[in-house]
């Protein structure tokens, strides 16, 4: 190959890189239509919820106070009531006490499009690494296990 040719292709690589680099997308099921997920990022920096939440990729969200969100798209419930799904996520985003009465999560007073924002990033959270062979992940499992997996299994009596 000329040396004009690689020349001509490095942008091209260079754009296919720099693209893996950013959040994986989720799948389609979770995709927030109107949401952006790098101004969801900030979204969550400017109204402070690393204050209650360990939020992967957010700078200074390490409180323990609420839920962990890391991980978020492989979660069932949004506020221990409603089914994991975009819209009811934004919902209890919107308005906390109505999907969960009592909840200590406070009304944040977000406009409608940051809380598509901050739900966007969210969802880009939850591509776990398989757990390797052999990592103890329940009573009973410690020692070789015959594949990666990404939940304990039950259905094995302990030894």
């Amino acid at each position: 190959m000329s040396q004009a040719r690689c020349h001509a292709m490095l942008p091209l690589l260079a754009s296919l890189v720099l693209g893996a680099c950013g959040e994986a997308a989720p799948p389609a099921e979770l995709q927030v239509a109107g949401g952006d997920a790098g101004r969801g990022r900030l979204a969550i920096a400017e109204h402070g919820c690393g204050a209650c939440h360990v939020i992967p990729g957010i700078p200074g969200a390490v409180s323990w106070v609420g839920p962990p969100l890391m991980e978020w798209a492989r979660r069932s419930y949004v506020g221990g009531r409603l089914p994991n799904a975009p819209q009811n996520l934004v919902a209890f985003l919107l308005d906390p006490q109505a999907i969960s009465p009592g909840s200590a999560m406070p009304d944040l007073a977000l406009r409608e499009a940051e809380a598509l924002d901050i739900a966007a990033y969210l969802y880009t959270l939850g591509r776990a690494p398989a757990v390797p062979p052999g990592q103890p992940l329940a009573p009973g499992e410690a020692g070789t296990q015959p594949e990666p997996r990404l939940r304990p299994r039950f259905d094995r009596p302990a030894q």
